[in-house]
């Protein structure tokens, strides 16, 4: 018989607050096309997108990230030492150790939480809000603050005539706690690893040398496979969350997808038959493809700018590279 004593932690979970942070500079589709053979209108056309935010020097993934998580904290009406856990979700923090949410955890004032990186993609926001559940409803901390960030221009190759327009930089936070009721759906999540070389790494970092010919790696994608199996199969996730919810179309307020690339959005709101009344994130045509970043960065937005409201349902789905996708059904902020 186990002599370890039971979890004391919550019944539930919920998003309590929400912050993001867009970089101050933005460039429109016109700069993208000092370097690839196109047009405004191809791009516009293509992915719905018109400007996306580029970090500076000095708004690294770290200064992005507490920006974001300090008004996140805000927004929960919490302090910063109340903090139990941060979970940062990056594919653009260019050491591979120590894991960046250590740096963000101190410069925010959280004490000593458990802090840790994952790299889940542009799923990566799913993945992190299911691990701060978890550790809420086990009992391992009462707050966990979670960030998706990403300085993808610093990964974008200009004269990538398929990629140089999509991707933008930014971080979004939100801090997850306990909950008397659900309010974080069961995830669905999963991989597809036979699909990995659709969106990957040009060159992997221990083949990269100052000394070689190759240049700085990027990010890659082939284009119309990752669109097929977007539009296709992240569809059919996107109903079991809500059928694993308990939930139908019709009982949702709002959908935050992944803000890919507004086809795809427009094709997923199809497929699902979304009524009428359900209020759609398009934040890419602004923000671009900020991978980890863009579900929160979205959900910030929509609360901001009163398109959504405080306890409205939400689907949120998160797909990419690896192939990676999780998919939950929340409770607004």
């Amino acid at each position: 018989m186990s002599k370890i004593k039971p979890s004391q932690g919550a019944a539930y979970a919920r998003i309590m607050g929400v912050g993001g942070y867009r970089p101050t500079r933005v460039v429109p589709n016109e700069v993208i096309l000092e370097t690839i053979d196109s047009s405004d209108e191809w791009i516009r056309s293509r992915s719905g997108i018109a400007t996306r935010h580029w970090a500076s020097e000095e708004e690294t993934v770290a200064a992005m990230s507490i920006e974001a998580s300090g008004k996140a904290i805000a927004d929960a009406g919490i302090t910063p030492e109340q903090i139990g856990a941060v979970i940062v979700s990056t594919v653009s923090h260019f050491k591979q150790t120590p894991a960046i949410a250590t740096e963000i955890a101190h410069k925010i004032g959280a004490g000593k939480p458990a802090a840790f990186d994952i790299s889940a993609g542009c799923a990566g926001f799913g993945y992190g809000l299911t691990l701060a559940k978890g550790l809420i409803v086990e009992g391992s901390a009462e707050y966990v603050l979670v960030i998706g960030v990403e300085r993808l221009s610093d990964l974008t190759d200009l004269h990538d005539r398929a990629t140089a327009f999509l991707f933008g930089d930014g971080a979004g936070a939100v801090v997850v706690g306990p909950s008397t009721a659900p309010a974080i759906g069961p995830t669905v999540w999963g991989s597809e690893g036979d699909k990995s070389e659709t969106i990957k790494q040009t060159v992997a970092w221990d083949e990269f040398h100052a000394d070689r010919p190759e240049k700085f790696p990027a990010i890659t994608q082939e284009g119309q496979a990752v669109f097929r199996w977007a539009v296709f199969e992240m569809a059919k996730v996107a109903q079991q969350a809500l059928d694993a919810a308990g939930i139908t179309p019709e009982d949702l307020d709002v959908f935050i997808p992944h803000q890919a690339n507004m086809r795809i959005i427009d094709s997923m709101v199809k497929t699902l038959k979304l009524p009428e009344h359900v209020t759609v994130a398009r934040d890419v045509e602004t923000t671009g493809n900020t991978s980890a970043a863009s579900i929160p960065l979205a959900m910030e937005r929509l609360l901001a700018t009163g398109q959504a409201k405080s306890g409205d349902t939400a689907l949120v789905i998160g797909f990419g590279a690896g192939l990676v996708y999780a998919a939950t059904v929340v409770t607004l902020p």
